[in-house]
């Protein structure tokens, strides 16, 4: 299969995701640049983490109108895959195609540390695959604070569009994991049609044994079975 890595000027991840899916999960990546006008006939989106624009106004808040993002927008109304990884996940929410918002962080603090997160929603491309075991995999954000209206929670949940929650080594779920304080420990969200997918923490940086954290792979690995 072929993916597409979409390159922002301040994207700092994008080398990472193309590292995991060609490298680790030997597909085909091709990079696409925010001023491109063509996806190339990808089979899925990826877009990485980073400092889009600066993150200047709002983190994605400027990304969004750049003009890949208006065949990025096509292709997920058409049923495309596209995944969002951190400043990608933030971008997605910015563009509407995905429910909820990023918020800073409870504490007002850069974070950048290794997170636990469990699979909630089964039957999606990010945890098909996955079983109850808790995932390592490291996050690095300002504002990753997951938020969105109660009555949107409530849909979100009842249509498993929540993809993953913080918890501890042993899959607890408690505020006391919550290293930003999001909303119902939220890691992770879908659309309702389950083809755009985000989340704050980055599987990707997870994949290489010489890191010693390969909890990544899996995330991954059900991607591409999926599709």
């Amino acid at each position: 299969m072929k993916f597409g890595v979409v390159i922002f000027p301040g994207s700092n991840c994008d080398h990472d995701m193309i590292y995991a899916f060609q490298s680790i999960m030997e597909q085909d990546v091709v990079p696409l640049w925010h001023k491109d006008r063509s996806l190339q006939n990808v089979d899925g989106v990826l877009l990485p983490g980073g400092f889009s624009y600066g993150d200047y106004l709002r983190s994605g808040a400027l990304a969004r109108f750049s003009p890949i993002m208006s065949e990025v927008i096509d292709f997920a109304n058409e049923g495309g895959f596209v995944f969002g990884v951190c400043n990608g996940f933030q971008i997605l929410c910015e563009a509407g195609l995905l429910p909820g918002t990023l918020l800073h962080n409870s504490n007002r603090k850069f974070i950048c540390k290794n997170t636990f997160i469990v699979p909630d929603a089964k039957n999606t491309h990010l945890t098909n695959y996955l079983d109850s075991t808790p995932l390592k995999i490291p996050i690095a954000h300002g504002e990753g604070r997951y938020y969105a209206p109660s009555d949107v929670l409530a849909d979100m949940r009842r249509n498993g569009q929540i993809l993953f929650r913080y918890s501890d080594e042993k899959g607890v779920i408690s505020q006391d994991f919550n290293p930003n304080g999001s909303v119902e420990n939220i890691a992770g969200v879908c659309n309702l049609r389950k083809n755009v997918y985000g989340m704050m923490p980055h599987p990707e940086r997870a994949v290489d044994e010489d890191l010693g954290n390969t909890d990544g792979v899996n995330i991954l690995n059900s991607i591409i079975k999926m599709i």
